[in-house]
C-alpha cells in the first residue's frame, strides 16, 4: 500500500490491475472518500482535490472532519510475543499497557524524526 499526505490527511492507494488504475481513499475519517488516477501525478492531484472537497463539505454541514478515537483498542499477537512483552515490561518496572503505550510513542517519535518521510 502506498500513501500520500496533504493538510495532515493521509491517503492510501493501490494499483487495481483489472481496471488498470490507481485507486485510493482518505484514511482517518468516518466517511468513505475515494479518489483515483491513471498515473502518480493524477492520483496525487485527485487526493488533494478529494481532501479539499471533503474539508469544504464538512465545514458547510458543521461536521468535524477527523475520526475521533476512544484511546483503547485490542491487539492480537502470538502467545510467545505476549509472554516476551510481559516479561520485558516487568524487567522495566512497567505494566503491559504502559509498555505497549511506550513502544507506540517511540515508533511515532521515530517516524516524526525521520528526515525522509
Amino acid at each position: 500500500m502506498n500513501t500520500l499526505t496533504y493538510k495532515n490527511f493521509i491517503g492510501s492507494f493501490n494499483y487495481i490491475e483489472e481496471d488498470d488504475i490507481l485507486h485510493g481513499k482518505i484514511e482517518g475519517i468516518i466517511d468513505l472518500v475515494t479518489f483515483e488516477g491513471d498515473s502518480i501525478a493524477e492520483i496525487k492531484e485527485a487526493f488533494i482535490e478529494a481532501v479539499d472537497d471533503y474539508l469544504y463539505i464538512c465545514k458547510e454541514v458543521g461536521k468535524e472532519p477527523l475520526k475521533s478515537y476512544k484511546g483503547s483498542f485490542n491487539v492480537r499477537v502470538s502467545s510467545d510475543l505476549h509472554r516476551d512483552a510481559s516479561m520485558l515490561a516487568v524487567k522495566r518496572k512497567l505494566n503491559l499497557n504502559q509498555f505497549v503505550k511506550q513502544a507506540i510513542e517511540n515508533e511515532i517519535k521515530r517516524e516524526d524524526d525521520c528526515c525522509c518521510c
